[in-house]
């Protein structure tokens, strides 16, 4: 294995685990969860690829639904979002050749974030449907502010992750 495949490997193995970290710290209010988790699934992803972002997402979720609430029938439902999200973004990553100015960067930044937060809504729909604790006002009461996070988050994600793109870049690409 060369040095490049090597350090890819390494920097997605941090970003895995700080995915799973920043999982830990979060705002639970029952149906409105602000976290920060979604920042080192995107940032791979614009860094490598849909694979990456993939397993990125994937590895660093599995490990905080692991540790927060066990495997349940639900695990994989909720871990999709940010899977989800870190393909897309992976993809339009690799077909602008890796090469993103800041607003195409803020862009994809939105376009995760808005990504997370529907489909967390679908995955809240499955688990409260599946376990019997469903309730519109539960699943939906909270959407206008989840989409007002997701929207201010996404954008400062974006605004955040260019240099750290950048920087990043020069560390990896030596």
């Amino acid at each position: 294995m060369n040095s490049e495949k090597i350090k890819r490997l390494c920097v997605d193995s941090m970003l895995a685990a700080l995915c799973a970290v920043l999982g830990f710290f979060a705002i639970d209010l029952g149906n409105f969860k602000f976290t920060l988790e979604t920042f080192p699934v995107i940032l791979g992803a614009i860094l490598f690829g849909p694979a990456d972002g993939f397993l990125i997402a994937f590895v660093g979720n599995f490990i905080s639904q692991l540790i927060h609430y066990g495997l349940t029938a639900t695990t994989l439902v909720w871990i999709a979002p940010h899977v989800a999200a870190g393909f897309v973004v992976g993809l339009y990553a690799r077909q602008q050749n890796f090469d993103l100015s800041r607003g195409k960067t803020i862009v994809i930044a939105l376009i995760g974030e808005i990504i997370v937060t529907l489909l967390n809504t679908g995955a809240m729909y499955i688990d409260a449907k599946f376990y019997g604790y469903y309730s519109f006002a539960y699943i939906f009461g909270a959407t206008t502010m989840r989409v007002v996070v997701c929207l201010v988050k996404g954008a400062v994600y974006g605004v955040v992750l260019y240099p750290v793109v950048a920087a990043v870049k020069k560390v990896v690409h030596r």
